[in-house]
C-alpha cells in the first residue's frame, strides 16, 4: 500500500497565506511545483460550453509546460485536471488516500501516479465543510493567476475569488451569453476580472508553444475523438496507446 509523503518545504506560494499550513502531504511528481501554474476554478455542473473551453485552455496552457492547478472536484476541476494531465496538481480537501468525490476516482488514481496530489490533511482524514475552504486558499495561491471558468452567485468558487483578491492575484473569466454564469459576468462588470478573449493567446502569456515532430502525437495533443485518431492513423493509434504513449478517456485520445 502506497502512503501519503510530507514535503521537505512549503511551496513559497504559501507566503501569501495568512494562514499556512503546517505541513503538506503528497502523492505523484512533485516536480511539477517548480513549474510556472495557473489556477482554473469553476462549476460542478458546467454547461457544455463551458466544459468544452477549460479543457482547451487546459491543453494549451499544458502544451506550453504551464501545469494547471486545481481541486479535484467534478465538472471545471476534473476537466481541467484532464486537459492539462500531466501537467496538473490537485488540491484535496481530505487524505490523499480517500478518492473524493468518488466520481473522479480513476482521474485521481492516475494523478497519483504521473501527476500530483497535495493535501494539508494526513491519510484517513474524510473532507468537512470548512476543509473544502481551506482547499479553495492552496488552489488560488499555487498559480500565477486565477482563470474562473463558470461560476453562479454564492457560489463555492466566489470565495476562491475573495482569495485570489486577497493575494492580488489577476483574475481571468471567459465569455458567457446574458444569464448563464452571473457570477463571472459580475466580476467583469465590477472591474475585477479580465476576459480571455483568444485562448492560445492567454496560454502565450505563460510560456512557448512547444512544437511535436510526429503529426500523430501532434493530433493527439489536441484531444481528438477516438475515430478521429483512427481515421488518421488507425496503426499508429494502437501502437501508441499499447505502449502508454496515449490513453483513451470517455471518447477521447490525449497524451499520457
Amino acid at each position: 500500500m502506497n502512503y501519503s509523503e510530507v514535503l521537505k518545504n512549503l511551496p513559497s506560494e504559501f507566503n501569501l497565506l495568512e494562514n499556512p499550513p503546517a505541513s503538506i502531504f503528497y502523492r505523484g511528481d512533485p516536480s511539477l511545483l517548480t513549474a510556472r501554474k495557473v489556477s482554473i476554478i469553476g462549476a460542478r455542473k458546467a454547461y457544455p460550453y463551458s466544459r468544452n473551453m477549460t479543457q482547451s485552455l487546459a491543453s494549451e496552457l499544458s502544451k506550453r509546460g504551464v501545469c494547471v492547478v486545481s481541486g479535484g472536484a467534478m465538472g471545471i476541476d476534473a476537466l481541467a485536471h484532464e486537459g492539462a494531465y500531466p501537467n496538473t496538481i490537485a488540491v484535496l480537501a481530505n487524505g490523499l488516500d480517500i478518492h473524493y468525490p468518488k466520481v473522479n476516482k480513476n482521474l485521481l488514481q492516475k494523478m497519483s501516479e504521473s501527476a500530483l496530489l497535495l493535501s494539508e490533511y494526513e491519510d484517513g482524514e474524510e473532507a468537512r465543510n470548512y476543509s473544502f475552504v481551506h482547499r479553495n486558499r492552496l488552489v488560488v495561491a499555487l498559480g500565477e493567476v486565477l482563470v474562473v471558468a463558470q461560476a453562479d452567485l454564492n457560489s463555492g468558487s466566489m470565495r476562491s475569488v475573495e482569495f485570489a483578491l486577497q493575494m492580488q492575484k489577476k483574475i481571468y473569466v471567459l465569455p458567457h451569453r446574458l444569464g448563464e454564469s452571473e457570477a463571472t459576468m459580475k466580476l467583469l462588470d465590477e472591474g475585477k476580472a479580465e476576459l480571455i478573449t483568444d485562448i492560445k493567446k492567454f496560454a502565450d502569456r505563460f510560456g512557448s508553444y512547444m512544437e511535436c515532430s510526429d503529426p500523430f502525437l501532434q493530433l493527439c495533443s489536441n484531444n481528438p475523438s477516438y475515430e478521429e485518431a483512427r481515421s488518421f492513423d488507425a496503426l499508429k493509434l494502437f501502437e501508441y496507446e499499447l505502449s502508454g504513449k496515449i490513453k483513451v478517456i470517455n471518447g477521447k485520445v490525449q497524451l499520457s
